[in-house]
């Protein structure tokens, strides 16, 4: 191996001969140029790391880089090796760092198939192909910005529930990115975007909605106009507060009719159990039984399946049209039996159990608050403050009982003449109090008149206003 200064001159007179060979740089120790027989001329440095590990890192090819170019990188890495650094095996790492694909698929069989229900597998497969992997894919999961996870999101725009989805499983994607030392802590790019709000909220069924729902529910049964396994999955449904889900995959072997209790081994929360009321124990000892079926509510055509969520779907909108009912889906009924749950003074606790949630958050966005306790409460507050006004009155007039008119339209009227006197008052400069003049009649440097209506306005407009 020949030592010399390399320069120009020298790469270029150097010959490929049958075997690589390197010329040493007696400038920068370590720094040389390596010639192969195809005449290929690559600079390289030698050097070793602070745990005595040698590393041989190509620097560049020779017509690709210049000579002095190539001995100022080996310099800049000497230097990084004298810090304590290990460059070369920091290009390496960054050269094999995983991309946002390979973080997909590691969170899918490590986390998604292990920890979630084949539900929700199937919709985080849809969201990475769909969304994920067209505009990050190819990106190392190191070099994802904030502002990249920003654009996709702003592409979805027009979708936000898929957008919030898609969100959703970023931020646990690159949560577990940290956790498995592919990020440093706490640079979540996620972090600070914000989900789309104001999605469309579940209806809520009301008291008459649902007094003619039973209505024709009645009728059907009695009539025979619709399927009874369908009736009967609507009425199990509310009388559990269940999922749609839940009602549909109930077996026979779940329920315990001596101790009046239901217990799901699986659900969407995992394992529940649920009391067995008097009128779901009624509806389910009268339930017809298919011969062999396991299900309380199987298929149609084959018992030993259970009810499609299609046939129970198109069964609830059709029953929806013929009894009269605006549409809503039939996560409604759960939200209804929630709101009836809340609205009957049972403990939140007690509530939780009943509709099997896991924290009071949740349960409270199923509970709707009804039209008919808002407007009373509104009543009895203006009830109230009609009081309090009349009270302030009754010290020089008289006391409330003698005063107080019998509805809101009688107290406007017996305040009506007040007002106007006060009115004409504040138009002649004083009021009832004395000497005292309004702000815009005084005079001072500090305290200009405020400019003049461009029209005169009426008592009675005033009034109005007032």
């Amino acid at each position: 191996m020949p030592s010399i200064k390399l320069t120009k001159s020298v790469i270029d007179t150097a010959k490929p001969t049958t075997r690589d060979y390197e010329i040493r740089d007696t400038i920068i120790p370590g720094f040389f140029c390596k010639i192969t027989p195809a005449g290929r001329k690559t600079f390289m440095l030698s050097y070793r790391t602070p745990t005595g590990e040698r590393r041989k890192p190509a620097l560049g090819t020779y017509g690709q880089i210049t000579v002095d170019q190539a001995r100022k990188l080996a310099q800049d890495f000497l230097a990084s090796v004298r810090g304590g650094a290990d460059p070369s095996q920091e290009r390496q790492v960054a050269r094999t760092a995983p991309t946002v694909k390979d973080l997909s698929d590691r969170f899918m069989i490590e986390h998604s198939e292990a920890r979630n229900k084949p539900s929700t597998v199937r919709g985080n497969r849809i969201t990475i192909k769909a969304h994920v992997l067209p505009a990050l894919g190819k990106v190392k999961v190191a070099d994802v910005k904030r502002s990249d996870v920003a654009d996709l999101i702003g592409r979805l725009r027009d979708r936000p529930t898929a957008a919030n989805h898609c969100l959703s499983l970023l931020r646990k994607m690159f949560n577990l990115a940290e956790l498995w030392g592919l990020r440093p802590d706490g640079t979540n790019p996620c972090r600070h975007v914000k989900k789309y709000t104001g999605s469309k909220r579940t209806r809520l069924i009301t008291d008459d909605e649902l007094a003619r729902l039973y209505a024709y529910l009645d009728h059907a049964d009695a009539e025979g106009l619709e399927h009874p396994l369908l009736t009967l999955a609507i009425r199990l449904q509310f009388d559990f507060a269940a999922r749609m889900s839940e009602v549909l995959e109930l077996q026979w072997e779940w329920i315990d009719f001596a101790h009046r209790r239901v217990v799901w081994p699986d659900s969407k929360t995992g394992g529940m159990s649920k009391p067995l009321s008097a009128e779901a124990a009624l509806l389910l000892r009268a339930a017809p039984r298919y011969a062999g079926s396991k299900f309380v509510v199987p298929a149609l055509f084959d018992g030993s399946k259970p009810m499609s969520k299609h046939t129970y779907w198109a069964g609830w909108r059709r029953i929806l049209e013929r009894a009269g009912l605006p549409h809503c889906g039939t996560h409604a009924v759960r939200h209804r039996a929630a709101t009836d749950i809340a609205n009957s003074g049972v403990p939140v606790k007690v509530g939780m159990a009943l509709t099997a949630h896991k924290t009071v958050t949740m349960f409270m966005r199923y509970v709707h608050t009804e039209d008919d306790p808002i407007r009373q409460a509104a009543e009895t507050v203006a009830s109230r403050r009609r009081k309090v006004v009349q009270g302030g009155a009754s010290t020089v007039e008289g006391s409330i009982d003698d005063k107080q008119p019998e509805d809101p339209a009688s107290a406007a009227a017996a305040a009506a003449p007040r007002a106007v006197k006060a009115i004409v008052d504040r138009r002649s400069g004083s009021t009832g109090l004395g000497n005292y003049r309004p702000y815009r009649n005084r005079k001072g440097e500090n305290r200009p008149a405020p400019p003049k209506p461009s029209r005169e306005v009426t008592q009675v407009e005033e009034f109005e206003h007032v």
